[in-house]
């Protein structure tokens, strides 16, 4: 799926989409940031950061945190 029209729908570039995804996700499991990052290893400071645009997700951190967030790992991904 091409995320452009969405993204531009949303008033998001297309590279801001996975951390839009990551922090909806978040708050639909209801967790905080600090949650996340113990229930998947990564630092809370590197999710703040992914949320925000700031740091790539890359794959073996999707597949962490979409585990975590019972979503597909490619969700947090675009094309």
């Amino acid at each position: 799926m091409r995320f452009g029209r969405l993204a531009h729908a949303l008033g998001y570039a297309d590279d801001q989409l996975p951390g839009v995804f990551l922090a909806g996700a978040r708050y639909r499991e209801g967790l905080t940031q600090a949650q996340l990052a113990q229930a998947t290893g990564i630092p809370r400071r590197h999710i703040s950061a992914m949320e925000n645009h700031k740091r790539p997700i890359g794959k073996q951190n999707a597949r962490k945190l979409a585990e975590a967030l019972k979503v597909d790992p490619k969700r947090f991904w675009f094309a």
